[in-house]
């Protein structure tokens, strides 16, 4: 079925039409006539499906054919995220689907000056996006009714829960309306997850788009072996044979970040570096570079793993693999996303195997290895310019040159 078949609102067609929308995925197909419908969900679905468009395109829709607003409703839809940077990017689907509606949309966050937020959520708008921490404290200084809202659409809910909200979804309950249509969407499904959803929703639809295999099929990838001092070489060579391609590199910490951001400043190659210690204007502008085009290569410790949707990554590289053995599939979810195809590379060295083995038992299935011969690594670190700045062989020139100025002076 196609996006012009569905019952939603001409203005939302045409929108989907400009943006190359033809068909919908699976996750899409299964949530868009039920929550056009009134039903309540509860969809799991693995990243990278298009969850956001699944809420996002019935949501418009039902609140353009419906765009009255009752004096003291101030928002009409609720959207709780686990991370600001979720919560911009969602905003920015909503601003791009509903650019011919009259939907507003807005996503308050902290970091930033909130007073024209606040501002322009007193004036009243259609759909607000934030973290459950932040939407606790709108509704406690007077600044959100959640009793007057129409939609409460919880996103990555398993995430939320691991970042400690779960306090925070449970305490705003008691805010909420009786009356009112509940879309919950997560990655996955365990006992607590099933506990909040099933104190959220009423009466649900369950979708549950579960393959045997958690990581989407879009998405090649594999393993290759290399030592942990040899990986720079590695990831430089990669970018080289590939310089017009978006490429998102996944490192443990944001020390390492930044020590990877320097070796390939050493090689004249342009990166920028995503991580908590960042300031959240400084990661806006860094991710509003990458999104554009004019930063090619991203840096980004697991903070970016989940939610983080900018198109056309076309490869992700785990530079480090990740501790915990789930954001694999999170990491590598950032290519491939919708209906696009993209690639997976990890580095392993010796002391990450144990991580490696763990990763594969989650996954029920080995990773590809990506053989490399002898001939072919020596290659790797033979035609890298590092080489010639390799911090090594810098202290090696060093120490002859003082050698054979002693024996000068001698």
């Amino acid at each position: 079925m196609k996006f012009s078949k569905y019952h939603i609102v001409p203005q939302l067609k045409k929108a989907l039409e400009e943006l190359d929308y033809k068909k919908p995925t699976d996750i899409q197909f299964k949530s868009i006539p039920q929550i056009l419908s009134g039903q309540d969900i509860l969809a799991i679905a693995q990243t990278g499906t298009g969850k956001t468009a699944a809420f996002a395109i019935p949501l418009i829709s039902m609140l353009q054919s419906d765009i009255r607003r009752n004096p003291d409703q101030n928002v009409k839809a609720v959207v709780m995220v686990p991370t600001r940077e979720l919560a911009l990017q969602i905003e920015q689907v909503f601003n791009e689907l509903g650019k011919y509606t009259d939907i507003e949309t807005i996503s308050i966050i902290g970091g930033v000056d909130i007073e024209p937020q606040v501002e322009k959520l007193r004036k009243g708008v259609d759909v607000l996006i934030a973290t459950p921490g932040r939407i606790q404290d709108l509704v406690h200084k007077g600044h959100l009714n959640l009793k007057k809202i129409d939609f409460l659409v919880l996103d990555e809910a398993d995430h939320m829960l691991n970042k400690g909200f779960y306090q925070d979804i449970q305490h705003l309950i008691q805010f909420l309306p009786r009356r009112r249509q509940t879309l919950f969407f997560s990655a996955t499904i365990d006992e607590n997850i099933k506990d909040l959803a099933y104190a959220l929703v009423s009466k649900p639809v369950r979708i549950q788009i579960s393959p045997k295999d958690p990581v989407s099929k879009n998405v090649d990838h594999g393993v290759v072996y290399v030592a942990m001092d040899d990986k720079r070489f590695f990831l430089e060579r990669i970018i080289k044979e590939h310089p017009d391609k978006k490429i998102l590199v996944f490192v443990r910490t944001k020390v390492r970040a930044e020590r990877v951001f320097k070796a390939m400043e050493r090689v004249d190659i342009v990166t920028a570096t995503l991580h908590g210690d960042k300031e959240q204007e400084a990661r806006f502008s860094v991710l509003e570079d990458f999104r554009e085009g004019k930063v090619k290569v991203l840096i980004a410790t697991d903070i970016s793993a989940r939610g983080l949707d900018v198109k056309g990554v076309q490869y992700v590289i785990n530079y480090d693999l990740p501790d915990v053995a789930e954001n694999y599939v999170h990491r590598i979810g950032r290519t491939g996303r919708g209906n696009n195809r993209g690639n997976a590379v990890s580095f392993c060295s010796e002391e990450e195997k144990p991580i490696l083995e763990e990763i594969e038992s989650y996954l029920t299935q080995p990773i590809k290895t990506m053989a490399l011969k002898k001939t072919e690594y020596e290659e790797t670190l033979a035609i890298s310019d590092a080489n010639l700045n390799d911090w090594k062989s810098l202290i090696k020139d060093a120490e002859i040159d003082a050698l054979t100025r002693k024996k000068k002076k001698k």
